[in-house]
């Protein structure tokens, strides 16, 4: 059986556990529940509907694309809010506890209670050959969806209601109704329960259909990534919620400074490393005809081979997702596309130079303004621009040449070379791709990041690519994070940080600049390498700089220009920074708000605080 193509089937069950009268104690009812555990398949369609809520790398919450258009990495058409695209409304501020979208809160406790009813039911099966080995299996992987998901509503909650069993639903209030657990408690248990499934899972499948279940590195890279958050200043010696108590008066967190957070998340960074190497696990690589590293091609399809196909990085993945959408989305108008998911301009300006050096170093060559008067050509294979080895046109505005090669494979801009179409893109007002529609690049930018060159939306044609949630290149910046805090100046911080920028086709750092120097230098190659894979937005709650990147006006290129020109004073110019819109955030948007529906239901539940 194709476990994934069960899906819809399996979501169909756990919603009918998830009510009421499937969870009484009628003999019927329970008839039922053996009935479904008495049967191989269905079983395991239960197990699957348990899997189903993996968030989708692509299409986020539900839809609308999850964490990236909260940081400042996605752009979606602001317009779109319009036709429901709630987090437009999110990025300017108009949220509130009454907001149901996103809601974890909703989701994640159903599949929790779903996996704890599945671990006191499922059993072998001599009938149907299921083996006592195959329910261990099976339980260790619900036990790990169990910690991931609370881990998942942790991060966007902060502080939850904790429960490690069954609730009956005859059970006492003060049973049924829990406040929020500290939240160092919640971590704790976390961590306790990955590391132990990270001895029982197997690290990889020898069977392909297997692809996207539990692991062992999936254990240690959940557990890795959590505690560099819990490590970080938002919830590590944070005085802001020194005074937030649950419904007993306990401290839900812990505002004084503890080193040892930092230890641990160096610690358990370090031994996932260690373990994905040993499982085979590595950087995604292709190469020149020289031998050299074509960093076009590996930061490329590193998002869109499969582990079968000799992709090595990826650590975890939902193997079905819904890339059409996002792709279709991030097409130009004018070549069948939606054309207006965009990237910021923030987001452009965080690129190296190909020299390595930020735009922002007197040293690195940058040039803002005008246009080039030739092609510029590298040593690459990569084919998208006009023939093998351009990377960009004569004629680009320069703002755009001779930028690392992350910059190209993540961002789509004005007169850009597109393949399919075999002609420049042309965002100008009243052009092809341009406005004044909302499906047009709002400020001057299309996402190219994780969208397949050959994606073709008026041909259907749809390449199948993994739903990478987790992958070896983030785990070496989360290690050099982490040991940086821990033991500054230790070799291995440049040894992991240069692996990237090596792959990434950016000459290594020569020296350690110090702690402090080398925070900042971790951090913005986190922005870079990271971009639009869902972490920039918890990166940015964990270091608490919300307040400084995402409020106030957001610029980009100019919607309205109809004119190759970066004449500031002229208002048809299109190439000149131009705001277009206008972000809020504040304290209270570090952590999503308890939904007022749920408050409602639970008189012990608490509002998260500045709410």
């Amino acid at each position: 059986m194709n476990f994934l193509k069960n899906i819809l089937l399996a979501v169909l069950l756990v919603a009918a556990v998830s009510c009421s009268d499937f969870l009484d104690k009628e003999p019927d009812d329970q008839l039922t529940l053996e009935m479904v555990f008495n049967d191989k398949v269905r079983t395991e369609d239960w197990l699957a509907g348990i899997y189903s809520s993996i968030p989708d790398p692509y299409w986020g919450f539900t839809r609308h694309i999850g964490y990236d258009p909260l940081s400042d990495d996605l752009n979606p058409s602001y317009r779109w809010a319009q036709f429901g695209w709630w987090v437009v409304d999110r990025q300017q501020g108009n949220w509130t506890p009454g907001n149901t979208e996103p809601n974890y809160w909703d989701v994640l406790p159903k599949r929790i209670r779903s996996a704890y009813i599945f671990l006191d039911n499922v059993k072998p099966n001599d009938a149907q050959k299921v083996t006592q080995e195959e329910v261990d299996l099976m339980k260790y992987e619900a036990r790990f969806l169990i910690a991931y998901y609370y881990w998942l509503m942790t991060e966007m909650y902060g502080v939850i209601p904790f429960n490690t069993g069954l609730t009956e639903t005859d059970a006492p209030p003060e049973e049924l109704f829990l406040g929020q657990t500290p939240f160092d408690d919640v971590i704790s248990w976390i961590d306790a329960e990955l590391l132990d499934l990270s001895t029982k899972l197997p690290a990889a499948y020898t069977n392909n259909s297997k692809f996207g279940r539990a692991t062992s590195i999936m254990c240690l890279a959940v557990r890795a990534r959590m505690l560099l958050f819990a490590a970080s200043p938002l919830v590590n010696g944070n005085p802001d919620y020194a005074d937030f108590i649950n419904d007993k008066g306990v401290a839900l967190y812990n505002s004084s400074y503890d080193a040892g957070k930092w230890t641990r998340a160096t610690d358990a960074c370090r031994l996932l490393i260690e373990k994905a190497h040993d499982a085979g696990h590595k950087l995604y690589y292709e190469y020149n005809d020289d031998a050299s590293i074509d960093p076009f091609l590996s930061y490329q399809n590193m998002m869109f081979k499969k582990s079968i196909d000799g992709n090595k990085e990826i650590l975890f993945a939902r193997p079905d997702v819904n890339s059409s959408e996002y792709d279709k989305h991030a097409q130009p108008r004018g070549t069948g596309g939606n054309g207006g998911l965009g990237v910021t301009q923030s987001l452009v300006d965080a690129f190296y130079m190909k020299n390595g050096l930020p735009i922002t170093d007197p040293a690195s060559g940058y040039v803002e303004n005008g246009f080039s008067a030739a092609d510029e050509v590298r040593n690459t294979k990569w084919d998208e621009v006009n023939g093998v080895g351009k990377v960009t046109l004569a004629g680009t505005y320069n703002m755009y040449c001779n930028r690392e090669p992350r910059f190209y494979i993540s961002v789509m801009f004005n007169e850009e070379w597109h393949r399919r179409e075999n002609r420049k893109t042309n965002f100008f007002l009243d052009q092809p791709d341009g406005g004044p529609t909302w499906d047009a690049p709002q400020n001057g930018y299309l996402v190219r990041k994780k969208v397949h060159p050959d994606y073709d939306p008026r041909n259907g044609t749809n390449p199948y690519r993994p739903g990478i949630l987790y992958r070896l290149g983030e785990a070496y910046l989360n290690y050099a994070e982490a040991l940086n805090e821990t033991d500054p100046g230790h070799p291995d911080v440049l040894t992991y940080l240069n692996l990237v920028r090596e792959r990434a086709g950016v000459p290594a750092l020569a020296a350690d600049p110090g702690q402090a120097a080398m925070r900042e230098v971790i951090r913005r190659e986190r922005r870079v390498e990271l971009n639009c894979e869902g972490i920039r937005y918890s990166d940015i709650r964990r270091w608490k700089i919300g307040e400084e990147v995402l409020a106030g006006d957001f610029t980009g290129m100019n919607f309205f220009g109809k004119e190759k020109s970066d004449d500031p004073n002229n208002a048809n110019a299109f190439y000149k920074r131009t705001v277009y819109q206008k972000r809020v955030f504040t304290k209270k948007n570090y952590w999503f708000p308890v939904p007022q529906s749920e408050i409602d239901k639970n008189p012990n539940l608490v509002q998260n605080p500045y709410w």
